[in-house]
């Protein structure tokens, strides 16, 4: 059909205009054709499709805005509203549009096509005009008349292009969702989608283009989800053709085919339903590189976060996976780098991914090697549930790879992970407990030959294990609690750093001091070391600034704050900035690094000692830790003792050496044997500056070198060695003592004394006695240390008394100064002399005659310890009574068990005492009676078997003998005498049951009593009235006085006659009557007073 250029003026082809609106020609102006269309709009807008009349009307009208006189008017406001015309034209007249001719519905449509362009700019005065176009093509789907076109692909392509290059960011959503409108039923209502328009679809897909215009990828992406049923098979058609066929002509977009498919998978798997299986065929293609780029693009499917491609297609992933194995090393490489988005993305693929994982851990190229150690580590930081142990398992094997990059990843990737989940604890502690491990693999590294290992070791442990970024507090509480879980080897492994980094120290002190060259051995790569230091070793000597930065951080007395500030300044003085790499300042760090104090100083030592304390107190947080309170304690001073070696003068401090000596008098050996080494590396300036600590500290070592286990005697000796002056002195106590301990104990294990060595023996223990302890008596041994010597040789004598071999040989005179050692001046000494007596005692161990000594402990001056010795007394007398009762055969041996024959010894004991010096002196019989009654007052509580009588025949007996030990001497013997008048006193005093016959005849001691002479009868009184009057009264008589008494007369009905001088005193009965007499009493003048 064709249409009028120009209106006709009469006939059928008039053209009717709307009321008001006069003849738009060409003939009028620009401003007059649109104030006209504008009104021509409107109509059309105000009509719609059953306006039947009006369309009749205004149908010359519809024809004359399609002339060429519209479409190709120069004017963009006339084209505009034509367009908005056109639109409604097609809107009324629809579905027949009242344009017939192909050619020129082609040239409407592209017409309006151009006209969307204006959509562009949203704050344009006519964009609402233009939205109004938009929305009446997309709602009449105006569009779909060109189906009928034989070329409307052309119109299509170019809406297309045309929508996709206007839509932007300041587009609202009635814009974009008008633009699908259009699009989605152009390609849904059509009968397929050619090539070219695809094209115009997918090229917004493309990332060179996406990231143009982010808001046409939207688009493009939206469009492609609506129409995925329609749209999925020529997507299939054109990935058939390039991918299969190899016909990269079909279309532009050939070589992005890969680019495509990942976009698309990403909008929707769907679209790519029919190009998976195509995907499986490329991957076993000839070319290595195509196998590449399918690998790099089915790792970013498989590895999507949301993607399921993996289950919904097994042989592909299955044919995927089989590229681990790939002969081609980048292929290996990519599908390497895969792993660790999928472990992050899809844990339940880790298990197919384990076994290809470990054949690549031990691949030949390196480069593989280092990215699975990546692709785990990666993943593990993420989440450590998303890498089991056996991936965790290679990582640990890599620690030990043969190339150096390997390793460092290795051992960096376990570091990140142990302070990731071991040290802040972000997964909880089942999870720490799961890579526990990790702290000694790391520490066991140590142990390689290489350096490079050793630094990165040392760096690791700084850096990862123990930050030393953290407070002192929280830094010594990682320290001290990881020693403790440390095993065996990787606490070795770190003693041995800190002793290597203190090693290295010196060598740099010896740099400063002598200017000598430290050995390279200790720095990565030796040869260029040696360059360096010897260039290091110049700059030192012409900057005296960097050399007291330097001696100011390999100082003792260097706090870890002190040390970054050196290691700072030092940097920056050895800082090119015209230089951007710098090996010889990189060399210059490795060094600082290894000497700089960066985890102990002092503080550091207090906080651990602090420590150590809440363990033992039972205050600390060792169970939550991991770890037991023993555990802790043990290995903690094991810690403490470490860092004595290379950090002496941080422990010198009051504070930390109390801790100490609190760990010294634990029942733990080791934690004792540990405590003391502390000491001894530390303790030089215990003598001279802490004299406090020395006093306490003195007595504790000697007792661990003669008591304690043989490696705290040996570490005790050693000890007293390195800290104190006088080590002479103070060792030869301790060897006298171990001397002693040690003669005795030969002679206890020989039993026999057929070379005399026991004489000699006891002679030399005797002679220590007498000298008081000091054996040379040049008074050059302590007070203390003559004291403890005393002790060694009194406990020596009784020791060797408990063997009858050397018991027999024992003289009188050595016995005596043995029992003397209960009253010692020393109260240490009487109260553990006592105690050994009577352990000896109680097991029946030591003879008799030994339980005499206890009578002496009437004269010490503690009421304790007197009444310790009754204790004592009384607790071995009941145990020789119940022996007696219970075993008859021990009536043959009353005399060394029956509790009443140690009065002999006792008497003869305190004749010999060299406190009895004065046999008349009243005070020294006052001493003499006290001693006897401690003892008789214990044996005559009862009077069994008539024992008064026996106690009283006995001392008698003695009265008729002479002292064995000197008989011939005459004071002597009166001293004796004395000792038996003062015990007959006592007993006579005490009891009115001593008068009765004795039940037996008592059997005295031959060592200690001749023989009595039976043609010489002792009767004489040794002791005078005044004296008998003192031990009565226990009151001195100053001038006597006689004053009348009213006293009770005891008449006796049976008078016995005495033997003794007591007799004519006090008679006793026991059928007696009183009668009430007066006679003369003497008595002294203060008692009366």
């Amino acid at each position: 059909m064709e249409f009028p250029q120009q209106q006709k003026p009469a006939g059928d082809s008039k053209i009717t205009y709307p009321p008001g609106v006069k003849e738009i020609t060409e003939k009028i102006s620009n401003d007059e054709v649109v104030k006209r269309l504008k009104m021509v709009v409107k109509t059309y807008m105000d009509m719609d499709q059953d306006s039947e009349e009006e369309k009749q009307q205004y149908l010359n009208l519809a024809l004359h805005l399609a002339s060429e006189f519209f479409l190709r008017n120069p004017n963009k406001d006339v084209r505009l509203l034509v367009a908005c015309c056109l639109a409604d034209i097609f809107r009324i007249y629809a579905p027949e549009a009242p344009y017939t001719s192909h050619d020129k519905l082609k040239d409407i449509f592209l017409f309006i096509t151009r006209q969307l362009k204006g959509l562009e700019d949203t704050k344009s005065p006519q964009f609402n005009r233009y939205f109004y176009l938009l929305e009446n093509l997309a709602w009449v789907k105006s569009y779909n008349i060109c189906f009928e076109l034989e070329d409307c692909n052309d119109i299509f392509i170019q809406l297309f292009k045309t929508l996709f290059s206007v839509i932007n960011n300041s587009h609202n959503q009635k814009v974009q969702m008008h633009m699908l409108d259009l699009m989605s039923s152009i390609i849904m209502e059509g009968d397929g989608v050619t090539q070219e328009l695809l094209d115009t679809i997918l090229i917004n897909l493309i990332p060179a283009h996406k990231n143009l215009n982010k808001q046409a990828y939207d688009l493009a992406k939206t469009l492609l989800k609506r129409t995925v049923q329609t749209i999925e098979t020529c997507i299939a058609n054109f990935f058939n053709q390039v991918l299969v066929m190899g016909k990269s002509s079909v279309s532009d977009l050939s070589e992005h085919v890969f680019d495509l498919i990942q976009e698309l998978f990403s909008i929707d798997p769907l679209l790519l339903t029919s190009v998976m299986p195509q995907l499986e065929f490329k991957l076993k293609s000839n070319d290595g590189e195509e196998r590449l780029a399918v690998v790099r693009l089915l790792a970013k499917l498989f590895g999507a976060k949301d993607s399921e491609l993996a289950t919904q297609n097994r042989p592909l992933w299955q044919c995927f996976l089989g590229r681990f194995n790939d002969i081609h090393v980048p292929v290996r490489l990519e599908s390497v780098k895969f792993a660790s988005h999928c472990l992050m993305n899809h844990p339940d693929l880790a298990r197919d991914l384990t076994e290809f994982l470990k054949v690549r851990s031990h691949d030949p190229e390196e480069a593989i090697r280092h990215d699975v150690i990546v692709t785990i580590i990666n993943a593990g930081k993420k989440d450590l549930n998303l890498v089991n142990d056996q991936l965790l398992g290679f990582v640990r094997e890599r620690t030990l790879d043969k190339r150096w990059r390997v390793r460092k990843e290795a051992m960096m990737g376990l570091a990140q992970l142990f302070k990731k989940y071991c040290l802040h604890h972000e997964a909880g502690k089942e999870q720490a407990q799961k890579i526990s491990w990790i702290k000694d693999k790391l520490l066991h590294i140590y142990y390689q030959n290489s350096i490079d290992d050793k630094l990165l070791v040392e760096k690791i442990f700084a850096q990862y294990m123990v930050p030393h970024s953290l407070d002192t507090e929280e830094k010594m509480k990682c320290l001290y609690y990881l020693y403790a879980c440390l095993d065996t080897n990787a606490v070795k492994a770190l003693n041995e750093m800190w002793k290597c980094q203190n090693m290295l120290r010196g060598l740099v002190r010896e740099l400063l001091d002598l200017h000598k060259l430290p050995a390279v051995k200790n720095l990565p790569d030796a040869g260029k070391a040696q360059d360096f230091m010897k260039r290091f070793n110049q700059v030192l000597g012409e900057d005296e600034k960097l050399r007291v930065q330097l001696d100011t951080l390999i100082s003792p007395t260097c706090s870890c704050k002190q040390a970054e500030l050196c290691v700072r300044e030092i940097t920056r003085k050895l800082t090119f900035p015209k230089q951007p790499t710098n090996p010889f300042l990189e060399m210059v760090k490795f060094l600082l690094e290894r000497i700089a104090p960066v985890h102990i100083d002092s503080e550091a030592i207090s906080a651990l000692v602090k420590l150590l304390n809440k363990s033992i107190e039972g205050t600390a947080d060792d169970d939550e830790e991991g770890v037991t309170p023993d555990t802790a304690i043990r290995s903690g001073l094991e810690l403490l003792k470490v860092l004595s070696f290379t950090h002496p003068t941080a422990f010198h401090s009051a504070e930390t050496y109390e801790s100490l000596l609190q760990c010294l008098k634990m029942e733990d050996d080791k934690v004792a044997e540990a405590a003391i080494q502390i000491f001894r590396n530390t303790g030089q300036k215990i003598e001279t500056e802490l004299q406090q600590i020395r006093s306490t500290l003195i007595p504790v070592l000697h007792q661990k070198a003669k008591r304690g286990t043989p490696h705290q005697a040996k570490q005790a000796v050693h000890c007293i060695h390195a800290i104190f002056c006088n080590k002479e002195v103070q060792l030869a106590q301790i060897f006298e003592v171990q001397a002693i301990k040690l003669l005795v104990r030969w002679l206890l294990g020989m039993k026999n004394n057929q070379s005399k060595s026991a004489n000699s023996t006891l002679r030399l223990l005797s002679a220590m006695l007498v000298s008081e302890g000091d054996l040379t008596e040049q008074k050059k041994i302590s007070k203390s240390d003559m004291s403890r010597l005393r002790l060694a040789a009194g406990g020596a004598i009784m020791k060797l008394a408990q063997e009858p071999v050397y018991h027999d040989i024992i003289t009188p005179e050595q016995f005596q100064l043995c029992g003397l050692v209960i009253n010692d001046e020393c109260y240490q000494v009487r109260q553990i002399f006592a105690q050994k007596l009577h352990l000896a005692l109680v097991k029946l161990l030591l003879p008799l005659e030994y339980l005499a000594v206890f009578s002496l402990c009437a004269k010490d001056p503690v009421k304790e310890r007197r009444a310790h010795a009754r204790q004592c007394l009384l607790k071995n007398i009941s145990i020789r009574r119940e022996f007696i009762n219970n075993n008859p055969l021990a009536h043959d041996k009353m005399m060394s068990l029956l509790p009443e024959y140690v009065v002999p010894y006792m008497i003869h004991l305190l004749a010999h005492d060299p406190d009895f010096t004065k046999p008349q002196d009243f005070e020294q019989l006052r001493d003499l009676k006290e001693c006897l009654w401690f003892m008789l007052e214990v044996l005559m509580v009862q009077n069994e078997n008539n024992s008064h009588a026996f106690l009283r025949k006995m001392v008698e007996n003695i009265k008729q003998t002479k002292d064995a030990q000197c008989p011939d001497d005459p004071k002597a013997n009166e001293k004796l005498y004395i000792v038996c008048d003062v015990a007959l006193f006592v007993i006579v005093n005490k009891s009115t049951a001593c008068h009765l016959e004795s039940p037996k005849d008592p059997v005295l001691p031959s060592k200690f009593y001749t023989p009595p002479d039976k043609d010489l009868i002792n009767d004489k009184e040794y002791l005078s009235s005044e004296a008998r009057t003192v031990l009565l009264t226990g009151k001195v008589r100053n001038s006597p006085v006689i004053i009348p008494v009213i006293v009770p007369v005891i008449i006796p009905v049976i008078v016995p006659v005495y033997s003794t001088c007591y007799s004519t005193c006090y008679i006793t009965c026991y059928n007696t009557c009183i009668v009430p007499v007066i006679i003369p009493v003497i008595v002294p003048v203060l008692y009366l007073l």
